[in-house]
């Protein structure tokens, strides 16, 4: 069963990885009208408001996905035993 655990380990390592990738190219798709906003406009209070407001909504939307991610890795931690450690943790404890 400590098969099991080291998949779930893995899996849930590749979606925080994958979910902090995906949130940059996010943000930085989203800045590029700002970009464009800024070179047009300079120093326009509004332009600096929405960027912060958006840069916020999406780390939250994305810190999210990766709370909900911990939180499975938790429920299936349950599921899978106190007993059902990793071959090496195992033999370790």
């Amino acid at each position: 069963m400590g098969n099991v655990k080291q998949i779930k380990d893995r899996v849930q390592d590749a979606i925080d990885k994958g979910t902090t990738a995906v949130e940059k190219v996010h943000q930085d798709i989203l800045h590029k009208p700002i970009e464009v906003l800024e070179s047009i406009a300079p120093n326009l209070p509004l332009t600096k408001a929405v960027a912060e407001v958006q840069r916020k909504i999406v780390g939250i939307v994305y810190d999210v996905i990766r709370g909900v991610n911990h939180a499975a890795g938790g429920l299936a931690d349950n599921v899978l035993g106190p007993g059902q450690q990793p071959a090496k943790e195992a033999e370790a404890g």
